[in-house]
């Protein structure tokens, strides 16, 4: 039995049929603005934003009282504020949510062993071999609801279905902190009165696209023939979304993560104008993402540079290489490579990110010839200073601010710049 109130929060009240859904997705209700309540209980029932830079700085997360004035992770902060000018701002506090994160998952953990963790606040749970000693799956969710309620003090949100996809989607629809059981034979009746944009993978383009063909909801693409998805989407988009609007997604919960892509950005207090100031940020990007790359054991085929602009403008450009890699200079040199194609011509960059995409273990089917070699061999050289020195003992000398090699005797410990 549910019910769902005026707002379209959907909640699991009564007794369920739960036989046929082992598949858990538990997701933290506003994780990082939760977390920063515990320690500023008079911010409790007030507008919350967790965010920093100023008025340049960049939303990470907005409390259900900020959200209803429309905040939410991403936006800019002015905008938030003009949106929000009574909001709470509070900092980001990264190693106390990594901290509490990792409490979270030790609980889901006791509970079963197969936990897929999704991101910092949110996992798939097959609870499926827990039943005998936890019971059935709704009586764990509400154990783990209460659980992470009564030790850490946090709310969250389980869906709980027959698949991933579906479960997900109830986590969703049961916010704030709600509980929502789909029983297996109830699954179509749940998705199908749902908008296109609850299926996964249905961005603004691809919901548009269904939309010119009068795709409003779920039911609406799970009655349409597959052939016409697959022209209005391309064939493997038209395939996925074809298959969870009739509610079939066969993927288990898996235990083994693989990063998707490693990368960094940042958002600069001052817009930057000047392409070797640009470059600067770029190297030292690309040497976080190699050293990331190489302490995870990964390579990376395709290297993405990220700009933002003063106007919120964003493009991506990518390259693919010939060979994999996890050397700082070979990505620098790409990512310079795709900022020369774009031209900037004054343009003023507020964001510079750099990432590494299509990753594999680092082992598997090495080439016979590697061009990168010789520097990987050097950076690793650096990678094994700075772990007995620490971070900064090397570094680039286009690192090195003009003048402060002559200024600045090395201290104890520090090593040259030698990387040109």
């Amino acid at each position: 039995m549910s019910r769902q109130d005026g707002s379209g929060r959907q909640v699991t009240t009564g007794p369920v049929d739960d036989s046929g859904t082992p598949i858990l997705h538990v997701d933290m209700d506003a994780f990082f603005a939760s977390v920063e309540l515990l320690r500023r209980p008079e911010l409790r029932g007030k507008p919350v934003i967790v965010g920093g830079g100023g008025q340049r700085g960049v939303v990470s997360a907005a409390s259900y009282e900020a959200r209803k004035y429309g905040v939410y992770s991403a936006m800019s902060m002015a905008l938030a504020l003009r949106k929000c000018p009574n909001a709470e701002i509070v900092p980001v506090d990264m190693p106390r949510y990594v901290a509490i994160s990792k409490q979270v998952m030790t609980i889901f953990e006791e509970i079963t062993p197969f936990v897929e963790k999704l991101s910092i606040d949110e996992a798939f749970l097959d609870v499926g071999g827990a039943r005998r000693l936890h019971g059935s799956p709704a009586e764990i969710a509400w154990t783990i609801r209460t659980r992470v309620r009564q030790e850490l003090g946090l709310p969250c949100s389980v869906g709980v279905a027959a698949t991933k996809f579906v479960a997900k989607v109830a986590s969703g629809r049961a916010k704030p902190d709600g509980l929502l059981v789909v029983p297996a034979d109830r699954t179509l009746e749940f998705l199908h009165p749902l908008p296109v944009s609850a299926l996964w993978g249905v961005g603004r383009v691809t919901e548009e696209s269904l939309g010119r063909l009068g795709l409003r909801t779920v039911a609406d693409v799970a009655a349409t023939p597959l052939d016409a998805l697959e022209r209005a989407v391309g064939p493997a988009v038209g395939r996925k979304l074809h298959a969870l609007a009739n509610g079939v997604d066969p993927r288990d919960v898996s235990t083994q993560h693989v990063e998707k892509s490693i990368g960094h950005e940042q958002t600069f207090r001052h817009d930057l104008t000047d392409p070797e100031e640009i470059r600067r940020v770029l190297l030292r990007q690309a040497e976080d993402v190699a050293v990331r790359l190489r302490r995870a054991g990964l390579l990376g085929r395709t290297v993405v540079l990220k700009l933002r602009y003063t106007d919120f403008r964003t493009v991506t450009r990518s390259r693919t290489l010939g060979e994999p890699t996890d050397v700082a200079k070979r990505i620098y040199d790409e990512v310079c490579l795709a900022l020369d194609a774009l031209d900037l011509d004054g343009d003023r960059v507020r964001l510079v990110g750099v990432r590494a995409e299509q990753l594999r273990p680092s082992g598997i089917a090495a080439s016979l010839w590697d061009p990168d070699e010789d520097w990987r061999q050097a950076e690793r050289t650096v990678d094994r200073l700075t772990e007995r020195f620490g971070r900064g003992a090397v570094r680039p000398a286009a690192l090195v601010r003009r003048g402060e090699h002559d200024r600045v005797e090395p201290q104890r410990g520090q090593v040259d710049p030698f990387l040109g």
